[in-house]
């Protein structure tokens, strides 16, 4: 008997093993998820109820309680002080705060490994949990090396391992290299990216090289197997007096300047290159089950009209706009203020106006940060040259107050506010269990104030690698995070952090 008992042991673990994968796969989660006794939580219960006269759901405001046990949401009771019944059970009274389901970024870049000075897992999931980001889904670059296979993906989940406050999904890349080798971008996607992004221009990263419409075909034919979003960056540079070269008199330092070397005809070209590809994601086309996101876009003219007419024809295709479009214009950007340098740029103040409209009339699906850090030297150069100066909007913390202060002006919305920032994302990145205050899902919730203002000057906490670098800085904002919960962990309360990183990677089936 012994000699077989010793067989049949490893059979059953790796039996065991195999139960214990799959059950987290396809919840989406590490199996390594952390609980309220290792450190991760500020609160020592893990069954609680916290309650509101302001809990935004998927059916509307309502003024109620939200049980909470084991880290999910198990019961939503509608009448302000009506949950539990014995003295014994604990009940966080947030009154007049929200209670809204926490933001999801869905475009973010935390540079580790290879650039942790820029911005590295610690201080990027910090903001995120500072400003009620409970997940981030990270960028394929600018980390070195960036994550175009399932050796450089393994690289980051090594990285990230015990850094994550937060909970974050990650990007692949889409590069020629791998869109020409079929194998290489399976065990990619099968090692548990949630999807691809591209760029469709030079993204300014050596080991990044920009895509043809021909390589985004070759990707989306192998996506549209997994059903997963294909990212793109999508500006294509029309001629050679369109450069990022000094023109004639044209001061560097000036905005307009850069602004005038990346016009809106390079977005349109690049989105009129898509849709003509996303006509085959129709039901039955050739690409059924692939599916288009344009990232930050910036133009609200032609290229939102493009898009809106594939959305019309049922193309399966996707858009997002940042927070800095949202809130700054090009007219009021200061002579060699280079934190206001992005890609796409930043546009006039009609521009941002159209843009809003777009946004309230759900014709962008959902916001994103476009989180880019990196040093001082790159950022913010002495003679302040917007040509020469790194493309980059640092925002993390502020996605919440941020949209919140410049919407509120536009009539945003409660509801529409998480339908942007919380609903849309999820659905975009396939995480099911986020996204929504409802029966089932993970407890990822921010609590927040609308009405409280601050100011974002040197005494305020800021936790990203280079505050100073932020455009945001100096801006009063109405709208303050007062707590933040990943999966019932309260990892954020009045400025202060768990003592543990609770956050864990989420990886797709």
């Amino acid at each position: 008997m012994e000699p077989l008992l010793w067989r049949v042991l490893p059979m059953l673990a790796l039996l065991v093993s195999f139960i214990l994968f799959f059950y987290f796969q396809d919840s989406h989660l590490s199996p390594l998820t952390k609980l309220a006794g290792d450190g991760c939580s500020l609160l020592p219960h893990r069954h609680y109820w916290i309650t509101s006269k302001r809990i935004v759901t998927p059916q509307g405001i309502i003024s109620g309680s939200v049980e909470i046990n084991e880290g999910k949401i198990v019961s939503i009771t509608e009448g302000y002080g009506k949950q539990g019944n014995s003295k014994q059970e604990v009940v966080i009274d947030y009154g007049e705060a929200v209670i809204m389901p926490g933001l999801i970024d869905v475009h973010v870049h935390l540079d580790e490994p290879g650039r942790t000075e820029w911005e590295g897992f610690v201080t990027g999931t910090r903001a995120a949990a500072a400003g009620g980001v409970t997940t981030v889904v990270d960028m394929p670059l600018n980390n070195h090396p960036t994550t175009v296979s399932q050796e450089t993906l393994q690289l980051k989940l090594e990285a990230a391992e015990n850094e994550l406050h937060v909970d974050v999904g990650f990007w692949g890349g889409l590069v020629p290299e791998n869109a020409l080798n079929t194998s290489i971008l399976e065990g990619l996607l099968s090692a548990g990216v949630l999807g691809l992004k591209s760029f469709m221009c030079p993204s300014g990263i050596n080991d990044f090289p920009m895509t043809t419409i021909d390589h985004i075909k070759e990707g989306l034919s192998v996506l549209a197997k997994y059903r997963r979003p294909l990212l793109v960056h999508a500006e294509i540079q029309q001629d050679s007096k369109n450069n990022l070269e000094l023109k004639g008199n044209d001061d560097p330092r000036v905005y307009s300047t850069y602004l005038n070397t990346r016009p809106p005809s390079w977005e349109e070209a690049a989105i009129k290159e898509l849709v003509d590809v996303t006509k085959d994601t129709i039901h039955g086309g050739p690409l059924e089950g692939a599916h288009v996101h344009i990232v930050h876009l910036s133009d609200s003219s032609v290229s939102l009209d493009l898009i809106k007419e594939a959305k019309l024809r049922g193309d399966s295709i996707s858009v997002e706009t940042c927070s800095h479009y949202l809130a700054f214009s090009s007219e009021e950007i200061p002579d060699g203020d280079t934190r206001f340098k992005c890609s796409p740029p930043i546009r006039d103040a009609f521009n941002k106006e159209k843009l809003w409209e777009a946004v309230l009339e759900g014709h962008i699906d959902l916001l994103t940060s476009d989180h880019s850090p990196t040093v001082p030297e790159l950022k913010l150069l002495k003679e302040g040259d917007f040509l020469k100066a790194w493309g980059g909007i640092s925002s993390l913390q502020f996605d919440l107050p941020v949209t919140w202060s410049y919407g509120k002006k536009h009539g945003l919305t409660l509801e529409q506010l998480s339908l942007l920032w919380s609903q849309k994302p999820a659905t975009l990145a396939g995480i099911a269990s986020k996204g929504a205050i409802v029966v089932g899902n993970h407890a990822d919730i921010v609590v927040w104030h609308p009405e409280l203002e601050f100011e974002l000057n040197d005494d305020y906490p800021v936790f990203l690698k280079h505050p100073n670098l932020s455009a945001y800085m100096g801006r009063r904002l109405s709208g303050k995070v007062l707590d933040t919960f990943v999966r019932g962990n309260l990892v954020f309360k009045d400025g202060k952090h768990a003592p543990a990183a609770c956050g864990v990677p989420i990886l797709a089936k």
